[in-house]
This record gives structure tokens, sequence and C-alpha cells, in this order.
């Protein structure tokens, strides 16, 4: 048997279980919100073309307005400005869209403190007890913030100071971009960068650092919970937008049961 039938078998027989890790994509959708005099991206919406009506009798279809950055979606190095001159979404190399995922769990941390944030430290006992990061893979960041993802107050969870998500330190970050062999990091919050980041040195250093490395962004993600901590394999096709920034993507996790 050929190993891609092998795959398929174990697929459709649940020797292999396909975890959607995507938020789904409506107006409901949480959305990032800069300050002013900022931009903003607009919410998602589908416009109807037709509806098995006099517009189209036999078919129904939409155009769809949203952003290249608006829920479940992929950034491209060129997304920075670090990396200005890096990959469009359209150029990041196919192989590199499956690649197996780590998971590491602060889910505890951040429900007593929102703004946690991951420290090298962290990402060092981690690998001490499960091995190292994996070469050309993601690590997926949980904090259980995708409990919070139907509401969007909660999700950006805002006061007079700025919103309050968890995410990783500077020091983290440069750390994970020039001293590890992952591919990206997968997060459950609005952008990859905690809450607070607009006040860190540099200002984003997640999007800073690791796109200015090359590396990827995948925000939004949920059933994290669901996955191992190692042996998953993430799939995360992003659309081929030709100067595209990022796009929204579907995440599928593979784990053997």
């Amino acid at each position: 048997m050929s190993v891609l039938q092998s795959f398929v078998d174990s697929v459709r027989g649940g020797a292999i279980e396909v975890i959607d890790l995507t938020a789904p994509l409506s107006s409901k959708t949480p959305i990032l919100q800069l300050p002013e005099p900022f931009g903003n991206t607009i919410p998602f919406r589908l416009e109807e073309i037709s509806r098995y009506d006099d517009r189209g009798p036999a078919w129904y279809w939409n155009d769809i307005h949203t952003g290249e950055h608006t829920g479940t979606h992929f950034d491209a190095p060129v997304h920075w400005v670090t990396a200005r001159d890096g990959q469009d979404v359209s150029q990041v190399p196919a192989r590199s869209l499956i690649a197996p995922a780590v998971v590491l769990d602060f889910a505890a941390e951040a429900s007593k403190d929102p703004d946690f944030l991951l420290q090298i430290d962290h990402v060092k006992e981690w690998e001490r007890a499960n091995g190292a990061l994996p070469d050309g893979g993601w690590l997926l960041y949980r904090t259980g913030w995708d409990t919070r993802s139907g509401d969007q107050a909660a999700f950006l969870n805002a006061d007079e100071t700025g919103p309050h998500t968890p995410g990783i330190s500077a020091e983290c970050a440069q750390w994970l971009a020039a001293e590890t062999p992952i591919l990206g990091l997968g997060v459950e919050t609005v952008g990859t960068d905690a809450g607070a980041a607009h006040s860190f040195d540099p200002a984003f250093p997640c999007h800073s650092f690791l796109l200015g490395a090359g590396k990827y962004g995948l925000t939004q993600l949920r059933n994290l919970d669901r996955l191992p901590v190692t042996g998953a394999v993430v799939v995360a096709p992003p659309l081929p937008i030709v100067g595209g920034s990022g796009s929204p993507v579907r995440v599928l996790a593979l784990v053997e049961r």
C-alpha cells in the first residue's frame, strides 16, 4: 500500500483524527481595534449576488468583504516593517504549510493574569520535559483565550489603559526568532502579540522579531486543548494573495489516535 493511500485510509478509519483549529468566520468574529490615528480592518461581511432568484435562478453566491487579518489568519513576513522585503502570502512555500506542531499550555496562568507573558525559562522548562521545539514546526501557545471568542469585548479585554491579553515577552520573542528552529508561532488571541505589546521595547516584538526572521504567525486558533503536547501535524494553507500580507486560513491538525 502506498504512503498516501495509507494516510487516506487512516483518516477515513479514524486512526488519524482531523481537528479543526479554526474559528468560524462571520460578522460577529472579533477583530483588532487600533486607536486613532491608525487604520483598522473591516468586519467580515457577505454581500449577496444571487440566491435562486432573478439575479441567478439556479445558484447562490456572495461577494466577501473582509481584511487579510480577520479571524483565524496567517501572518506572512511582509506584514511587518522588519520584513518589508520578505515573502508575501502568495510566496510562502507550499511545503511550509504542512508542519509538525507542539503545544505549550499556559491556560492556568493566563486565567489568573490576563497579561501573562511567556518567558524564555518557560520554554526551556517545557523542552526539558518534552524535548526540543520542532525543526520547521509550529509552536502553538495555549492560553484558554479561545473561550472568549464569541464576545468582542471579552476577547479584546480592553480598558482605559488598552487591551489585556496574554502573550510573549520581548526577550522570549527575540529568542524564539533567533535561537530556535520553529517555522512560526500560533496563538488563540487576536494577534501573536500580547495586548500590552504596544508598550514593549520594541513594540509588538512577536511581529517584529519572528516575521523579521522570515517566520510566520497563526492567530485566533481554537481547540488547542484537544491536541497532544507533541506529535500533531498542522495544515494551514492561506489564500495565495499576490502582494498580500496575510490571509484568513482554515487550520487543521492531524493527530494519531
